[in-house]
Formats: structure tokens, C-alpha cells, sequence
């Protein structure tokens, strides 16, 4: 195993480049890809990729505003502290590794957006409170760790395509024959089990992948740290009217009550209905419940204005490479062969593999079930697969390979301050013993249907 992921982490860190220039390329790619496989001429391929780059603005934006409004809360007093009590929980560098798991699994099995965000925050609190306290850990791998707990983000409660075919009225009624409930998706007792057992295996692995020379987080290493944490609070406050408002504590905490007012109207009128913008509008009330002063929150909200910067710039060139792939047909054309191939039992798994792959080209779980959704259900009618397997299918391959992909772990990187190489030589080994727990448990489900 020694050998295997030092292996691992030698290609990785020759091979893989940044997320940025991993873009450029697959960019270039999926191009080439579809002028050769599709119809679709250098004219319609280049169209395609220009209607992409803006497709994802409305969720870059949100994204964005996650990202800040997450930096923002970890770092204010109120939220820093007890955030650095959790992350002295574990009391050994295997215990560091196996807590980090489990604590973005969670999080992303109730909020997917979050998982990246706060697993990152967590990786870096835990790496340097273990250096307080003298414990050494390997600080790419907890962070490996940490970003390997998000493969089970769409076996959860904001998973894309469980919802969607859960909601009256959905696109692809006629071919699941109406509406699939969560309970025969996210509910039932075989998906509850497989997160149980994915996530402990994960866990497993990451306490046997620590090299001989651990690596510890430190004031350059630990990212987010030296840098953005440099918020001067010594400015002398403005005299008059404007000092006074600026540094007063009621518009912050009235304009807070006021979105915790709309937030709980949500709810209520809504049910547990959770989305990124309901999310934001949580996270921006806390942020104004627990600051100081408007200018306080300002200050800190500007030091966390940097980390959005990556996420600003890389996200469109992935939009134009999901852009070409669904809009010349080619996705679709994929999902169609692996769907002519299967049998009932075997499908849910074909789904799975499908579902990886493409999930490459479009790193988006709603999108991918778009594309995706169509065929296999198809498929799945003439074959007599249950629809709802074909669901999780997809959903699992989806979030399998996100661990393998360097537009996902974009947020981690911002948070923790390491490099994709870094990280991912890691959850590259941790995404092969995912990948069992999940296929074996679609396999079963397709046999016992």
C-alpha cells in the first residue's frame, strides 16, 4: 500500500496540473472529442462551449457568496472558538484522519454546498490544533481525508436527482411513471447502510495511507491562515454620525432577525424545502447576528473576499466544456451506449459506471440526471429495472468521481491553502475503495428488486 500511493502521489504531482490549466485542457478535449464523435461541425462545437461559459453564473454566484459568507461565520469570535473546540476532538493523527471523514459526510448528507467548504475549514482547525497539542499529521492527506468524505453528498437530503424525480410534475414522469418518494431512494435501509459502510471504509483507508514523513500544516501550508486572516481591526473609528453607525451592534443584529424572520417563514410555508439560496440567507444571518458591527463584518467579509477569486475565474471554463458535451449531444449519445448494454439486475451498476464517467465532463449532479435520466430510464422500462435504482445510479457515479475531479475540490483548495495535486493523490487511493461499498450495494439492490 506504501509503495501503491507513494506511486499515486509521484504522478499525480507530475501529471495533474491546477484546476485552472485542467480546464484549459479538458476544454480542448471535449472539443476534439465531439467533432469527432457527433455531427457537429467546428462552428456548432464553438457555439456550443460560448453559450456554456454563462450557463453556471446564477450557481457561480451562489457558490461565491457560500464560500464568503462560510469563511466569514468560521472566522468571527463567536463561531472561530467553539470551531476550534470541535477540531481538538480527535486525540491521535488516525483519529484526525477518521473524524475528518466523518464530519464532511455528515455535513453534506444535509447540505451538499457546505461539504467542501466546512469539511476544508475542519482539515485545516484539526491539522493546526494537533500541532498545538504536539500530534503530527499529514496535512494534505487529512485534507484528503476531509474532501473524500463528500462522496456520499447525493445519497443524502439535498441530493439532485432523488429530488427532482420526487417532485410532482418533474420532466421524466412518463418514464418513471410518475413521481419516485424519497423513501424508495434516500430513505430506504440498503442506501442508509451503503453511507454507513462507504464512509467507514473511507475512513479506514485514510488512517493507512499516512507516509513515514508527515507532512504538518504551518503558517504557509495552512492556506487560508497567513494570508486572508490578516484583518486589521486597529483603524480609528470616524467621528460623527458615520463612526457611530458603522461601529453600532443594532443594524447588524435587526437586519439579522429580520432574515431569520424570512428563513423561518420559508420553513414554514415550505417544509424542509433546501436550497443554496435559503442556505446563503441562513449563513449572511448568522454572520450579522454574531458580528460586532457592520464595519467588523465588512472587515472580515474583505480578508474572505479572496477566496472567492479562484472559484470567479475557473468555474466558467468548466460551464463551456458542460456546455459542449450537452448541447452537441455527445453525453447523451454516451449514456445511450452504456444503456443498450445492460441487463435488469446489471443496469443500476451500468447506471453507476455511466454516471462516473460522465461526471467528469459535467461536474453537476442536476445536469448529468438531465442528460443521463432520459436513457437509462428508457432502458430501464424495456428491461423491467426498477426506475428508482436507475436514479441512484446515477447519483452514485455522480458522486463518486467527484472525488478524482479538480473543479469539485476547488473550494477545499481555498480553504485549506493546499494545491489539487496535493489533495487529490490522496483521494484518488480513498475514491477506489468508495468505489466497492457502492457498486456492490447497486448490484444487490439490482437483484433484489
Amino acid at each position: 500500500m506504501s509503495a501503491f500511493v507513494d506511486t499515486v502521489i509521484r504522478a499525480f504531482d507530475r501529471y495533474l496540473p491546477e484546476p485552472f490549466t485542467f480546464g484549459l485542457l479538458m476544454t480542448l478535449i471535449a472539443m476534439l472529442l465531439t467533432l469527432g464523435t457527433t455531427p457537429s461541425g467546428p462552428v456548432e462545437v464553438l457555439v456550443a462551449w460560448g453559450d456554456g461559459l454563462s450557463s453556471l453564473l446564477p450557481f457561480i454566484t451562489q457558490v461565491c457568496l457560500t464560500i464568503l459568507f462560510a469563511y466569514t461565520l468560521a472566522h468571527l469570535g463567536p463561531v472561530a472558538r467553539p470551531l476550534a473546540r470541535l477540531a481538538s476532538l480527535p486525540s491521535s493523527a488516525r483519529g484526525a484522519y477518521v473524524f475528518c471523514t466523518f464530519f464532511t459526510g455528515i455535513v453534506c448528507l444535509i447540505a451538499w454546498p457546505l461539504g467542501t467548504i466546512l469539511g476544508g475549514l475542519m482539515a485545516r482547525q484539526v491539522a493546526l490544533s494537533c500541532n498545538d497539542r504536539g500530534i503530527t499529521v499529514h496535512y494534505p492527506l487529512l485534507a484528503g481525508a476531509a474532501f473524500s468524505g463528500f462522496v456520499v453528498w447525493h445519497m443524502g437530503y439535498t441530493g439532485s436527482a432523488p429530488l427532482l424525480v420526487a417532485t410532482e410534475g418533474h420532466p421524466m414522469m412518463a418514464l418513471t411513471g410518475g413521481i419516485i418518494d424519497v423513501s424508495r431512494t434516500i430513505f430506504t435501509p440498503l442506501n442508509l447502510l451503503t453511507i454507513v459502510v462507504t464512509l467507514a471504509l473511507v475512513a479506514l483507508a485514510a488512517t493507512r495511507l499516512e507516509p513515514v514523513e508527515p507532512e504538518p500544516a504551518n503558517s504557509e501550508t495552512a492556506g487560508a491562515g497567513a494570508e486572508l486572516d490578516s484583518i486589521v481591526h486597529g483603524e480609528t473609528a470616524r467621528a460623527g454620525l458615520a463612526g457611530a453607525l458603522e461601529n453600532a451592534r443594532w443594524p447588524t443584529l435587526v437586519t439579522g432577525l429580520c432574515l431569520v424572520a424570512y428563513v423561518g417563514w420559508w420553513f414554514a410555508t415550505r417544509g424542509l424545502d433546501l436550497n443554496l439560496n435559503i442556505v446563503n440567507w441562513t449563513f449572511l444571518a448568522a454572520c450579522l447576528l454574531l458580528c460586532r458591527s457592520a464595519k467588523d463584518l465588512a472587515d472580515v467579509m474583505m480578508a474572505g473576499g479572496r477566496a472567492i477569486v479562484p472559484t470567479l475565474i475557473q468555474y466558467p471554463i468548466y460551464a463551456g466544456v458542460m456546455g459542449i458535451m450537452l448541447n452537441t449531444g455527445f453525453i447523451a449519445q454516451v449514456a445511450g451506449v452504456f444503456a443498450t448494454i445492460g441487463s435488469a439486475q446489471t443496469l443500476p451498476l451500468i447506471a453507476f459506471l455511466s454516471g462516473g464517467v460522465i461526471n467528469l465532463f459535467i461536474p453537476s449532479g442536476g445536469a448529468q440526471w438531465a442528460v443521463q435520466g432520459p436513457a437509462f430510464l428508457e432502458a430501464a422500462k424495456q428491461l423491467g429495472t426498477a426506475p428508482e435504482l436507475i436514479v441512484m445510479g446515477v447519483a452514485y457515479g455522480d458522486q463518486w468521481t467527484n472525488l478524482i475531479h479538480p473543479f469539485v475540490v476547488i473550494p477545499l483548495l481555498i480553504m485549506t491553502g493546499l494545491r489539487a495535486n496535493q489533495v487529490l493523490s490522496y483521494s484518488f487511493v480513498l475514491f477506489l475503495v468508495a468505489g466497492v461499498p457502492l457498486a456492490a450495494s447497486l448490484l444487490i439492490a439490482g437483484f433484489m428488486q
